[in-house]
């Protein structure tokens, strides 16, 4: 790949003899859940609602990225592997309980010490101080949609200095704060690096006011997998269940098919403007449920996007009026995808696409043509790398992802480039009940397998291999690991996934429990379906006790139970 660093040798010889710093500024920008199909530039069904008309305009002045890949989607890994630039597991950070201190937050130490001023604002979610930035103010954990209060640098010392933004929505808050440092506290002397991080719109969707009748009176356009009974070949033993038995309980739903958790059932208290004047649920069928459901769903969430792409609408403003914005590299993503309604599912986690795949959205009219499209893979991994190339740094030995800046700005995809994205998530039936897996995607593939277990190879669900043709089947509704057709494309990309584990060093070692069990199933032989079936009648009649006695957060509990006893463990042995 082609370099086009300046080397930090350059730069501080640039710096003793006074020349200026002609290096962009690089503005990093991360809503939280915000999926590639929620943004009109990449195509999907909602992009003839013009959802994002700012952020379509990355798009059209630079360069879209269809392949962007989370490498664990969910909040705390996600960001963890962008600020390190290392996988999850590399990191320490394989669930929400992962933490990244001041020493291991590599993104901005080495920009710092390439000579950029540093600056976080915005949602954090990595329960560290973010000490490694030259100035924060982000939002303590998941922090609040209305009213909220931030964290500084004070005379406290972390967590205890907070500022309060009464009266006002996160994102305009965290617009302002953003706007308030490049107008009056960043100094021009530097080019900066600033990440600049949404809330929104994660659940539960609480958009500013003013949007309380954005698509009022619009009926959302569904996936056509919405509808279980349009998709019969799709998922597996794993995640339907043996004969179907375990599909109200594997994944939180849109309508009423999980009885623990629905947006059938949280959002007519959340958002009763949403549902008919006096809705009572016992008046209308499943299918009529559903369906307003999912509309109210689609609705706040986009609600909550139209609140972000507003804002950025401010912050190019400024950006064009101050001559900055065509010496900023403009990076627009999420921390991950995620489900609106495909397959009936609500949330990320998942390995399908809508929860696997990021937006990924660069502006740089310097150096990247505007209005390019590339299927190149990357993962949330290769982002710092690239960040730092456009800063004149090159990859640190100990992060894991590679720069794609050259593609960036050739529009062509390496020979060398790689050419597979590695997926694990490790929360096993946690919050929304999904299973532990990790799998592979390739451009013409995706392989899952989902193991089922926690920490310590227990509370299992029935384990199961799932692949997909994305040529052929880009909704991945029709599973076909058993179709004879596929058994060599199946036998090659087990090889391959293999490989892969140990190319990105999960090799298991960290929880040996679990990998036993990978091991025992990974195969998939008769005498391994015949154990799933068994294991998914075990998991039924726990579920079902577990829902009749009230103690339907027992997948977490445990959870966190054997990651706390594991991690004592580890400590003893030091």
């Amino acid at each position: 790949m082609r370099k086009f660093a300046l080397t930090l040798f350059g730069v501080i010889a640039a710096a003793v003899c006074g020349a200026a710093d002609t290096r962009p500024n690089i503005l990093y920008i991360m809503s939280d859940d915000h999926t590639a199909h929620g943004i009109g530039a990449y195509g999907g069904r909602l992009a003839s609602l013009n959802p994002t008309p700012n952020i379509d305009r990355l798009a059209k002045e630079g360069m879209l990225f269809e392949n962007a890949f989370c490498t664990n989607s969910i909040c705390a890994p996600s960001r963890a592997s962008v600020i390190t630039g290392q996988y999850a597991h590399t990191a320490g950070a394989h669930d929400l309980y992962g933490t990244i201190e001041g020493k291991r937050q590599y993104l901005p130490i080495e920009m710092k010490k390439a000579g950029y001023e540093t600056a976080m604002i915005g949602k954090w979610h990595l329960k560290e101080e973010p000490s490694a930035f030259d100035f924060y103010t982000v939002l303590p954990g998941q922090g609040k949609y209305h009213n909220p209060e931030f964290r500084v640098r004070g005379e406290k010392g972390w967590p205890n200095d907070l500022i309060q933004f009464d009266g006002f929505h996160s994102s305009d808050a965290i617009t302002d704060l953003t706007l308030k440092w490049l107008k009056e506290e960043r100094s021009e002397e530097k080019p900066f690096f600033l990440m600049h991080h949404y809330k929104a719109p994660h659940d539960y969707f609480e958009h500013a006011e003013r949007y309380n009748d954005y698509l009022k009176d619009v009926d959302i356009p569904e996936p056509e997998n919405l509808w279980l009974e349009n998709q019969p070949k799709f998922g597996s033993i794993a995640t339907l269940g043996y004969e179907g038995e375990l599909g109200p309980h594997i994944g939180t739903s849109i309508g009423i098919r999980n009885p623990r958790r629905s947006y059938a059932g949280d959002l007519p208290k959340l958002f009763p403007k949403d549902f008919p004047k006096n809705y009572d649920p016992a008046n209308y069928t499943e299918e009529e449920i559903k369906r307003m459901s999912y509309n109210a769903y689609l609705k706040n969430y986009l609600r909550c996007v139209k609140g972000i792409d507003d804002n950025l609408g401010r912050l190019f403003a400024y950006l064009e009026e101050t001559g900055q914005m065509d010496n900023t590299v403009i990076i627009y993503t999420g921390d991950q995808g995620f489900m609106l309604g495909e397959h009936d599912y609500q949330d990320k986690r998942w390995m399908y696409e809508e929860s696997m795949r990021m937006p990924f959205l660069i502006r740089y009219p310097k150096s990247i043509e505007a209005g390019q499209r590339t299927d190149a893979i990357v993962e949330n991994v290769d982002y710092a790398p690239t960040m730092l190339d456009f800063a004149g740094v090159e990859t640190p030995e100990y992060m894991q992802g590679a720069s794609f800046r050259g593609i960036c700005e050739t529009g062509q995809e390496p020979a060398d480039w790689k050419q597979e994205a590695y997926y694990r998530y490790w929360m096993h039936m946690a919050h929304h009940d999904n299973p532990a897996h990790v799998g592979i995607r390739t451009k013409e593939h995706k392989l899952i397998f989902y193991y089922g277990c926690n920490y310590e190879g227990r509370y299992q669900t029935p384990p199961a291999w799932e692949l997909y043709d994305l040529k052929k089947d880009p909704a991945e509704n029709v599973n076909v690991y058993d179709d004879p057709a596929y058994a060599g494309i199946a036998k090659d990309l087990k090889v391959r996934l293999a490989r892969l584990r140990q190319r990105v060093g999960d090799t298991g070692e960290d929880y040996p429990e679990v990998e036993k069990v990978v091991q025992e199933f990974w195969n998939y032989d008769g005498e391994d379906r015949a154990k799933a079936i068994e294991l998914s009648s075990e998991y039924l009649a726990r579920r079902t006790k577990e829902l009749a006695e009230g103690t339907t957060n027992d997948a977490t509990r445990l959870g966190n139970q054997a990651r706390e006893r594991i991690r004592k463990e580890r400590e003893g042995k030091k």
